[in-house]
This record gives structure tokens, C-alpha cells and sequence, in this order.
């Protein structure tokens, strides 16, 4: 809908006018934000004042400091009140300027997406409002010389981008520059525009060091543009963070590479960065921090690289104020820290949430086996990341101790969808409330169409990804997840939000279809995360993209020559690992279970192929209620989600279907009997039932070449992977023939496992424990009926993925158990994580607490050390 469209009539009686008081009036996010509440006011046709109120305002917004009775102050906290005896005053109390930013924007948005914004003024109820997740960051990566240099340059992109963003409380903004190679050994790089970044943006004295092919209009063009973008951030209170992930100038066994870098060598490397960076950090004064890839992949050995760090970093110091360093997590040692800390500056480490995807909200509770440490010393280009430092890969490894001198934040890596629109409050909210796991202070998203053009895979005006010209956005490709933005960052700012804050947006989109938009699309956006961490076959997004997923082939118990170097032993199908294998068995495991008459307590391939049918059943209806209320399903935003929501849907069944398909396989290979190869021919023949059904709805929608890179599985279309399921089928049905024609049924001497009686457990989460004393964890059993219960297994371990869990099984005294940490495994600088697997009598087992039915809370329990032990939770 179109703002212009309901207009308030009488513009010449209606006025509103914002007061700033005191200080506040000088802070230029505070100024910026009144000004966008002008703007809002006067595209709805009400005539909005700044300063003094004119004779008889219709409402007057008065911005304060927080009032002097406050005896506490919450960074980015504000509140609404309405002071007696004033029915048409909204004070805005801002506890710090960012709080008051807030208050104002959040007025603004009121305004926006109200039928009556003058109304929805006079109603404004007394609030407070305040942050649960510190950093709420979005990444933006530039790619593609031919892609990205139009919106990296356009003003108003970015004046528009930015000001979404500080609307919807994102807080930090990580421009990324060179994430799309791994420069140490990606072969044949080309376009390498913007990757070792500092050539293409300014020349350094006593260097005569150019990226050729740009010349000096070129890079102060480019430098403009940084100084620019940073400037805006910084206007509207965004922190800045500059993403320099390469420093690697010359990549490996790439002979045609775009862009040149002339003038380095080996002797100059690491004194041309300095003061390349020194120099960088003057020109750009709104620059707030530093993303750094520090381990190989950004082009420096690891071998030795304390050298190069060190004096790189050491710019940091001269830039005149404090530049946030945040070191990519995967390869970090203490010696990096060291380095870090030494500046003087705030240092973060950035590790990944679920490895280069976006997983359930939860953080796993164990790496998969190849991301286990391992005891060798390394040497040369990977001698931390191949072995010591090998599990700080895909997780938090051992950084969330408590006397750590760095902060942590989580960033989602945009491995598992790119395309689709993606909006689920639940989830979004569980980000929020898992993201500052152990005190970690937040999570930055990789948005929507990272990586697009990757590789030199980009195109003139191809980043749009829609063919349809009804559908396409061009430069406004980035609106189509206007949702996504407010729901990332609202539900971060406030996992308990008030739902008012993304529906309105909803009903202003969609009418009266709303309600039912918003659940279609909830039940939709958790399907790849959970066919993500079911599924983990490969944690590289080079590697991996379930959105349009390169099948692993199920026929003949083939292992896959793609996925080969990135799964664990067997390389199969049914050998692939989640990427939490503490909660999730394999199907080759749940196949074994099931032939020997027993349950793991984890969750099966059954479990989550029924979670994914559901996800998807339940998507459909609401979509179809959705549209029998729209007025019309043509509008193109209506459209856009519809479309990605029955893709979404299909791709559920499509998993569900071949993991059932993959677990009948497994039960063939074990037993011989070609009623299971039988099962699972009827299985593929379902997942590829609703493959042909996203092949329907998105061919001559999106483009025949979705390109994020250059690898078998990072270009092409839904279609392309028909006809790769159609191979792996034809095998199968094959394979089945010939089965059926030398063995006989056996399959009814499988004796199913029965299902116990689950009771429910009673356990009280304690606040902390002390450090080096016994740590006692109780947990009841209620409900229980006689001789249900077999044993309880307590699993625990410090909260660092370096490590194996422990188990301890625990006594029991009637319908209590109990079972004791002992005080010389407390008396470690990490948290402790536990959960409890119980089984039944008859043979079943369940893990607790485990999932609820929204699948984003934490199925485990995480006890941090007590502040009285000399630790002190800062988070608010």
C-alpha cells in the first residue's frame, strides 16, 4: 500500500509538535530522529513542528533525559508516559541519546503504518521499553565488481537502507569487504574488486602500491562512498564496523585476476597494511570498528602471523579513539587476543552461530566430529586451524569463559537461504533470548542476498533475483525482507516484544489476510533451519545451500563427490551427521536402533521428518486462508510471499520424504529385504513429488541462474536439481528391480520399539554455582507410573566445544534423582551445560528438557558461576 493513500484530511488543523530537552537537542542521532518523525508526520499530511508548540497542537512530543528519580540507566532503554492533566503530551524519556533515538523512531513507525495516525498518538500507553541483546548487527557484503559498485555508490540507497535499519533497533552495521573468497586457496579468483581493500581506496605515502585497472578518480570515488556510507551510520547512532577480511594481496594459483595489486612484497606486507590502515581510520573518522579474518583463509599464514598482527594493529592505537576489534573466531589463539588486548581497544570475537548456516535458535550441544581439536602442533599456511584450533570453526568454541578479557557475538552465515523470505517472530525472538549464551553480547545476520554474484558469477543488473517483471525490485531488491529487518531487530531488542510492533506492518501490507500471513510465513521460515541442523552435510555455505539443495545421492549407498571433503565418515546419506550430533541421530544410527529393539533418546530422522510435514501442512493452510481474504493476490508483495512460502512448504515435504526414503534404504542394506527398497522408491517418488512442485512455482519467477558463486551447488535453479533427483531416482528403482527379483519379505521380523509412558520432569535451573565446590544437579520425575522409568543419565560438560560431555548416572530416592559435578571439574573459568537422557523399561528413551513444540527454545540447561566467585554479569 502506498502511504499517500490515507491521507488525514483537515492538514490545516492538525500539527504536532517534538520538544528536545536540555542536552539531547545537540545529539546529532537525536536531531536526525525528530527530523525522520517530521518526515513520517508530513507523508500522512499532518503538519509537524520541531521546538516550541504553536497554539493548540493536536499532540505535543516532549524528548527528556531520564528523569532524576531513575536510580538505574539502561544503554538504548526508553519510556513512554503521559503526564497527568495532559491528554495530548507523550513524553519520550530516553536513558541514554540511543534510548531517546528509539522512542522517537518507534513514534514514527506508530505513524507510518496507522490508519489514523493521530489517533494512534493520542492512544500511546505508558511504557518502558529495554534491550535484551547488546549487538544487534547486520552484515552487508560487497561481492561483485559488476553487482555491487551500483548500490555501494548510490546515496539514496543507503539513506533509505540505514534509516530502516535504526528504525527496526539494529544497532551495528558490518560492511564486509573480501568475504566472498578464501584467499589462501581459492583457485582462479577474478574479480577481486574491494578485496584487499586498501589499494582501491586511497594511496599511502611512501608506498607506491595500486590496484591496477583504478586510478586515483576511482579510489577517492570509493573512499567517498566509505566516508559517506560510515558518516550516515553514525548519524543515525548505528555503530560502524568496517569488514576487511582479506589481507591477502596476491592469491594463490590465480593467474587472471581482475585487479592487480602492484608494489608489495613479502618484506613491505605488513608495513604497507599499517599504514594503510592508520591512514584509513583518519580519512573515515565514523569508522567505529574492525571486522578481521585473521586465520589462512584471509590470505596471512598462520605459521608466524603474531608478526604481521601485531604490527597491523598496532594502526589501532594512532587512530585518536576507541576502534572495536572484532576477530573472526575460526583459528584465534591466545596469542591473537594477546595481541587484540594489547591495543587498548574493545576486542570481540565473532564466532559462528551454526556453522556458515542459520540453524534453530539454540546454540548445538556438540560439534561434529571433524570439528573436534586434535593434539598436533601444525605448521605453515593452517598450523592452528587444522589441529589445536581446529573446533573454533563452527561454534563458540572456548571463548565464552568467564574471566575472558574480549566480548563474544554470533554471526549467521548465509549458507541456508538467501532467496526466500524468511520472517518467524518465535524463531527471531529465540535468537534474542539465546544470543547472549554465557554472556555473549549478540548476533549479527548475514541479510538476505549475501553473496549474490559471488565469484565472478555476477551480471549487469542481475542482482534482483526475480524474472517476472511484475516481481522485480531492482535497486529496491533489499525490500523485499522489510519484514525480516523488523523482526531482527525488534525481537532482538525485545524477545518479549509487543506483537503490535511488526502486525501493524503486517495489516498495512496485507489487510485483513494479516493475521494469517503471519502464520504461513512463521510455519515456513523454520524449515531449511531445521532441515539445516538435521541435515548437516556440509558446514562451508560454499559447500551447501539447502535452499536449493544439490542432492546427495541415495541410490547404491553412494557417497557424494561434492559433499566428500566436508561430512564425516561414512560419506553417505545415511552417514550424514546433524550438526549437533548430541541431539540428533544419524539415520544409519536410527536405523541400527531400530533393528536391535532400542532408542538413543535422541531425536530420529522420523522425528523431524514429522516436524517437517506439519511445518509444512500447517504453512499451506494458513496461506490458503490468507489468500481467500486478500482482496487482491496479485499485489506483488502478496505474491513475492506466497510464492516463497509454498516453496518453503514443498521443500519440507521434500526433505521429509527422502529422509523416510534414506532410512528405508538403511533398513534394506541391513536386512536384505526389497520390501524396505520398496518403501523407499515410494519415499524418493514423494520428495520428488514436491520438488516438481517448487520447480512449478518458480519457474519463469525467479531467474534460470540464482548465482552466488561459482560450485555445482552455489548457481542454478530448482529445475536443475529435478533432473539430479531424477538420476538418483532412476538408481534406486533400478537397484530395486534387481533386489526384488533374488530375496524375499523379511521385514515383519523387525520388532518396533514401544513407546513408554513419558512423565514429566520437575528440575529447577540454579541461579549459579561456586567455583571448585561439588555442584549437586536434582531432577523429579512426576506422573510416573510403576517400574515406567529404567534410569536417568546425566550428560554435562564445561561450555566449550572443545570438550566431550561427561555422563553420570544418577541415583535415584523414590521419584527424585540426584547425581553430583565434582568440585575439581567446577573449578574451571567456564560455565557449565547439562541435560538429562531418560529411559523407559520398555526400551524407549528421551532426552530432557529437549525441544518444545516452537523448536526455539534451549534443550539444555546452562548454570554460569555465581558473581560471588569474582565473575560479574554486565549483560542487562
Amino acid at each position: 500500500m502506498n502511504h499517500d493513500s490515507r491521507q488525514v484530511d483537515s492538514e490545516s488543523e492538525t500539527e504536532v509538535t517534538v520538544a528536545v530537552d536540555g542536552e539531547l537537542s545537540e545529539v546529532e542521532s537525536v536531531r536526525w530522529a525528530v527530523d525522520v518523525v517530521l518526515k513520517e508526520l508530513a507523508t500522512r499530511g499532518i503538519r509537524g513542528i520541531a521546538g516550541a508548540a504553536g497554539a493548540a497542537p493536536a499532540i505535543r512530543v516532549e524528548v527528556r533525559s531520564n528523569p532524576d528519580g531513575h536510580d538505574f540507566r539502561v544503554s538504548e532503554a526508553f519510556s513512554f508516559t503521559r503526564p497527568p492533566g495532559e491528554p495530548r503530551e507523550i513524553v519520550v524519556f530516553g536513558d541514554d541519546p540511543a534510548g531517546a533515538t528509539y522512542g522517537l523512531l518507534e513514534l514514527a513507525d506508530r505513524v507510518r503504518y496507522a490508519e489514523d495516525p493521530l489517533r494512534e498518538l493520542e492512544r500511546t500507553a505508558p511504557v518502558r521499553q529495554t534491550p535484551s541483546t547488546p549487538v544487534r548487527s547486520i552484515s552487508r557484503t560487497f561481492v561483485s565488481d559488476v553487482q555491487d559498485k551500483p548500490w555501494f555508490h548510490d546515496r539514496a540507497f543507503w539513506d533509505e537502507y540505514l534509516t530502516e535499519l535504526a528504525m527496526q533497533r539494529i544497532n551495528r552495521l558490518q560492511l564486509a569487504l573480501g568475504m566472498q573468497y578464501n584467499y589462501s586457496h581459492d583457485r582462479d579468483v577474478r574479480d577481486n574488486y574491494l578485496c584487499f581493500a586498501y589499494p582501491f581506496l586511497l594511496a599511502v605515502p611512501g608506498f607506491d602500491v595500486f590496484a591496477e585497472g583504478v586510478d586515483h578518480d576511482e579510489r577517492t570515488r570509493n573512499l567517498a562512498a566509505l566516508r559517506y556510507i560510515s558518516d550516515e551510520a553514525k548519524r543515525r547512532g548505528i555503530h560502524f564496523q568496517l569488514g576487511l577480511w582479506n589481507h591477502g594481496y596476491e592469491p594463490m594459483e590465480s593467474p587472471r585476476v581482475r585487479y592487480p595489486i602492484r608494489g608489495l612484497s613479502a618484506a613491505t606486507h605488513a608495513a604497507y597494511c599499517a599504514a594503510a590502515l592508520d591512514r584509513l581510520l583518519q580519512a573515515c573518522p565514523a569508522i567505529d570498528g574492525l571486522t578481521l579474518r585473521v586465520h589462512y583463509e584471509g590470505g596471512v599464514h598462520e605459521e608466524g602471523h603474531e608478526d604481521f598482527w601485531r604490527e597491523v594493529l598496532g594502526a589501532v592505537r594512532s587512530a585518536g579513539r576507541p576502534i572495536e576489534i572484532d576477530l573472526h573466531a575460526k583459528g584465534v589463539d591466545q596469542a591473537l587476543l594477546d595481541i587484540a588486548v594489547g591495543t587498548g581497544s574493545p576486542v570481540v570475537i565473532s564466532a559462528k552461530y551454526w556453522a556458515e548456516h542459520q540453524g534453530l535458535p539454540y546454540h548445538q550441544t556438540a560439534v561434529r566430529e571433524r570439528e573436534k581439536p586434535t593434539s598436533q602442533v601444525g605448521s605453515g599456511l593452517r598450523a592452528k586451524t587444522q589441529h589445536t584450533r581446529r573446533f573454533t570453526r563452527y561454534g563458540y568454541g572456548d571463548f565464552l569463559r568467564e574471566d575472558r578479557e574480549f566480548d563474544v557475538v554470533f554471526r549467521i552465515w548465509p549458507g541456508t537461504q538467501r532467496v526466500l523470505l524468511w520472517g518467524d517472530p518465535v524463531f527471531a525472538a529465540g535468537y534474542g533470548r539465546l544470543g547472549t549464551l554465557g554472556g555473549a553480547r549478540g548476533v549479527e545476520l548475514c541479510e538476505p542476498l549475501s553473496f549474490r554474484g559471488r565469484k565472478d558469477s555476477g551480471a549487469p543488473d542481475a542482482r534482483d533475483p526475480y524474472l517476472d517483471p511484475a516481481l522485480r525490485l531492482g535497486r529496491d531488491d533489499w525490500k523485499k525482507y522489510l519484514y525480516t529487518y523488523r523482526l531482527w531487530g525488534r525481537l532482538l531488542y525485545d524477545p518479549d516484544a509487543d506483537p503490535e510492533s511488526w502486525r501493524r506492518f503486517l495489516r498495512w501490507e496485507f489487510g485483513t489476510a494479516a493475521p494469517d500471513v503471519e502464520q504461513a510465513l512463521s510455519r515456513a521460515s523454520r524449515i531449511l533451519p531445521l532441515v539445516t541442523v538435521v541435515h548437516g552435510i556440509g558446514a562451508s555455505n560454499n559447500w551447501y545451500w539447502p535452499e536449493v539443495y544439490l542432492p546427495m545421492p541415495i541410490a547404491g549407498g553412494a557417497e557424494s563427490a561434492h559433499y566428500g571433503w566436508d561430512t564425516v565418515e561414512p560419506k553417505t546419506f545415511g552417514g550424514v551427521s546433524s550438526f549437533d550430533p548430541g541431539l540428533f541421530d544419524t539415520v544409519n544410527d536410527h536405523a541400527d536402533n531400530l533393528l536391535a529393539g532400542r532408542r538413543s533418546g535422541k531425536y530420529t530422522p522420523e522425528d523431524t521428518a514429522a516436524w517437517l510435514d506439519r511445518l509444512a501442512e500447517e504453512a499451506d493452510d494458513h496461506l490458503a486462508a490468507a489468500e481467500s481474504r486478500m482482496n487482491d493476490v496479485k499485489v506483488p508483495a502478496f505474491r513475492r510471499l506466497a510464492i516463497d512460502v509454498r516453496v518453503q512448504a514443498e521443500l519440507g515435504r521434500f526433505f521429509a520424504a527422502r529422509t523416510h526414503a534414506g532410512l528405508s534404504y538403511a533398513l534394506y542394506q541391513r536386512t536384505g529385504d526389497p520390501a524396505w527398497l520398496c518403501d523407499a522408491v515410494t519415499d524418493y517418488r514423494n520428495a520428488r513429488a514436491a520438488l516438481a512442485a517448487v520447480v512449478s512455482v518458480t519457474e519463469g519467477i525467479y531467474r534460470a541462474n540464482l548465482a552466488f558463486g561459482n560450485r555445482a551447488c552455489e548457481f542454478g535453479h530448482w529445475k536443475d536439481r529435478l533432473s539430479q533427483v531424477d538420476a538418483d531416482l532412476a538408481a534406486l528403482e533400478a537397484e530395486h528391480r534387481k533386489a526384488a527379483k533374488t530375496t524375499g519379505d523379511r521385514r515383519n521380523e523387525i520388532e518396533p520399539v514401544p513407546r513408554g509412558h513419558r512423565p514429566a520432569l520437575d528440575h529447577v535451573e540454579p541461579a549459579g554455582f561456586r567455583r571448585g565446590d561439588d555442584f549437586s544437579v536434582d531432577v523429579a520425575v512426576r506422573g510416573s507410573q510403576d517400574g515406567a522409568i529404567s534410569g536417568v543419565t546425566l550428560h554435562y560438560r564445561h561450555l566449550n566445544h572443545g570438550e566431550d560431555y561427561r555422563t553420570e548416572e544418577m541415583t535415584s530416592t523414590g521419584t527424585v534423582y540426584t547425581a553430583t559435578i565434582p568440585a575439581e571439574y567446577t573449578d574451571s573459568a567456564f560455565p557449565l551445560v547439562y541435560y538429562f537422557t531418560v529411559r523407559a523399561g520398555s526400551g524407549d528413551a528421551w532426552l530432557a528438557p529437549g525441544f518444545d513444540d516452537s523448536l526455539a527454545n534451549q534443550p539444555y540447561h546452562v548454570i554460569r558461576q555465581s558473581p560471588t566467585t569474582g565473575w560479574q554479569d554486565e549483560t542487562p
